[in-house]
């Protein structure tokens, strides 16, 4: 799997979840988005910096974590992808690997547990908006920052943003 990229099993399964994007990036001060366009986005840990001062710290408790490139963004979309629970459970705990939190420093029954709950949070959060609705976040608090305009799909606005080829 490349940066970035979501794998699903193909079995037709479709689920909604939050992925990294640059879209409304500029209308908030303070935005950034390092992580990978398009790849799974999860509520990473918060340092004590940030939840002391959340617009002074270093920016994790108003950003999304990438799963696959671990960098972060300050907004994130609803998307629906071809993906089953399983497969969602395993990219997490791929995700937790790459990092270095492995069943080796957790044992193996409480690294499978923490999977899980991060993929029914993942699945809890994106399951409150329509898709295409770009979201932010503060904390432990996810909002709504803006929806796609009227008539426009996820594809199309993605499409707008892309470089030509």
């Amino acid at each position: 799997m490349t940066a970035g990229t979501v794998t699903g099993g193909g079995d037709g399964s479709r689920m909604k979840l939050l992925t990294a994007t640059s879209l409304t990036q500029g209308d908030l001060p303070g935005d950034f988005c390092f992580a990978t366009q398009g790849e799974l986005v999860w509520l990473g840990e918060v340092c004590a910096r940030d939840r002391a001062d959340l617009d002074g710290g270093c920016g994790c408790g108003r950003a999304f974590a990438g799963l696959t490139s671990r960098r972060a963004t300050t907004t994130a979309v609803v998307a629906e992808l071809d993906l089953s629970y399983d497969d969602l459970r395993a990219q997490v705990a791929e995700g937790f690997e790459r990092s270095g939190f492995t069943p080796a420093v957790l044992d193996p029954l409480d690294f499978t547990e923490l999977a899980e709950e991060t993929a029914d949070e993942m699945l809890h959060i994106a399951r409150i908006w329509p898709v295409g609705t770009v979201v932010g976040r503060r904390l432990d608090n996810v909002h709504r920052r803006r929806p796609l305009p009227p008539g426009m799909t996820l594809e199309e606005m993605l499409r707008r943003l892309s470089p030509l080829p």
